[in-house]
């Protein structure tokens, strides 16, 4: 076999990360450019869209000089991105018409309290199976045609495009020819109906998108695009393409309903397969479209977290107590339990299952005894306390019982807070061997997309445990733990309003 490699770009929200994936589903190469964070008034972030690609192709160009091989040793190419981020740029130049709005930004709040208040939310919540957030692309898009001058005016003569993250990259890397995404990224914009998986013509008329700038839709595994020969030499097939958490579930293999996965990264991501047929939540959860392969759409329950990793990292970068998150794991320990500290970081709000725009962080319980080991402590255990909030709505939405949750991401290197999931969630936590999973799981689609892959079976059997954490503390002192979260949480709602 001359294509003996997928090569695989995820472009996350602190950075462009590019791995080479052999037949086995192993890293043999691969390169990672931080990218900067924009913050231009309270609540808003931003990216600069041009930097995603900057840092994609010397993500390229690094590993391609570092594994020497050759590109005709790439049997395809997979995407997979931060979700609901959007850009709108000019068709005829390229350029974008304004910073891309990131996922995290909440400028849009008031006007999704607006959209509420006229009595959208289930018209909404039955079409696309999410509900009205600033997180969610559609009011972003509606941001950046009514505030940024011109683009309303251009829009009207056919010269601006708008898409989410990999829509962004795969025009570039085709230099323009193929503006398109896949169902998964789509199903997180608010204007896609996931029953019939088209763009929903009523809900572009409520937010006043025009389908002409959107991307055309593709399945997730399949050939949807080539990239610009001057990039490898050749035309590369960009054959697989998901948001990064339905990527991350795929790439668990979580192929059949009841499975589920947590990806701890910025934010959470917490998502199940729950089969062919979606189903409405009733516990403040998503229901999203996890994959589209050959015609066959598979639909997840996902609970997202908006301040996962960052929890630690505002440690790090805003109160300065620690320097970098091995040093968190190592204060962590040095306390047995927090002091009865607890810590909600509600930096935007609070997503699954509360979806309050206007709750904001605290820290609650102190005392003078408090040191910077327990709020350590409390922050690592809020990603806990956060995930079996979520798991919690799962369950009760599915009525299936979680037997075990399949876990990737950065903070899956830390043995403590992957020991307290367990113990808090009761159930066991397992880490498998390779944990770049939202970029295997681009790889594995990119892969079926052209036959390097057989099938989903031939997937399945890849996945290797690498390690498992079995819970040890007792029914009585977890109850007791998550009603002081509980108690917490009830605090930080609605503070902004």
């Amino acid at each position: 076999m001359n294509k003996k490699y997928i090569l695989s770009i995820d472009q996350g929200t602190t950075g462009s990360r590019v791995i080479l994936f052999d037949y086995n589903g192993r890293v043999f190469q691969s390169a990672y450019r931080e990218i900067r964070q924009f913050y231009p008034n309270p609540g808003w972030v931003e990216h600069d869209p041009e930097e995603y690609i900057k840092t994609i192709l010397d993500c390229i160009r690094e590993v391609m000089g570092k594994s020497k091989i050759d590109a005709n040793e790439i049997a395809s190419i997979g995407i997979t991105n931060q979700r609901e981020t959007v850009i709108l740029w000019d068709k005829e130049t390229g350029k974008p018409l304004y910073n891309a709005i990131v996922w995290q930004c909440r400028r849009t709040a008031d006007y999704c309290s607006y959209l509420k208040s006229k009595g959208y939310s289930n018209l909404i919540n039955e079409k696309t199976g999410l509900v009205i957030d600033a997180y969610f692309s559609a009011t972003k898009i509606k941001w950046i045609i009514d505030n940024v001058d011109g683009v309303r005016e251009k829009i009207k003569k056919g010269e601006v495009l708008a898409g989410n993250v990999d829509s962004w990259i795969i025009w570039n890397l085709s230099k323009g020819k193929y503006h398109v995404t896949d169902y998964s990224n789509a199903s997180r914009t608010l204007l896609l109906n996931i029953n019939s998986l088209k763009w929903d013509s009523e809900l572009l008329e409520i937010f006043g998108v025009p389908e002409s700038v959107l991307p055309e839709l593709k399945s997730n595994s399949g050939i949807m695009a080539f990239t610009d020969k001057n990039i490898f030499g050749i035309e590369v097939p960009i054959a697989g393409d998901a948001g990064d958490q339905q990527s991350a579930l795929f790439g668990q293999a979580c192929f059949n309903p009841g499975m589920a996965k947590n990806t701890y990264g910025t934010a959470l991501a917490l998502m199940m397969n729950i089969g062919e047929n979606p189903v409405k939540s009733k516990n403040g959860l998503t229901t999203d479209l996890a994959w589209v392969i050959n015609n066959k759409a598979v639909y997840a329950f996902e609970g997202v977290i908006f301040i996962g990793g960052a929890t630690i990292q505002w440690l790090r970068d805003g109160l300065k107590i620690i320097k970098d998150a091995r040093e968190c794991d190592l204060l962590s320990e040095q306390v047995e339990d927090t002091g009865n500290v607890y810590l909600v970081p509600a930096f935007t709000g609070l997503c699954a299952p509360y979806w309050d725009m206007y709750a904001r962080g605290l820290i609650i319980g102190i005392t003078r005894g408090t040191s910077r080991e327990h709020i350590c402590r409390a922050a690592e255990e809020a990603i806990a306390y956060q995930t079996l909030d979520v798991i919690n709505a799962m369950v009760s939405d599915s009525s299936i019982k979680i037997l075990s949750l399949r876990v990737d991401g950065g903070a899956t290197k830390s043995d403590f807070l992957m020991q307290f999931q367990a113990d808090i969630l009761g159930i066991p936590v397992v880490c498998p061997k390779v944990t770049e999973m939202a970029a295997l799981g681009a790889a594995y689609l990119a892969g079926l997309g052209v036959g390097f892959w057989s099938d989903m079976k031939d997937l399945g059997k890849q996945w290797e445990v690498g390690k498992m954490y079995k819970p040890s503390m007792n029914e009585e002192k977890r109850k007791a733990l998550y009603s002081g979260w509980k108690n917490a949480v009830n605090r930080s709602l609605e503070w902004a309003k």
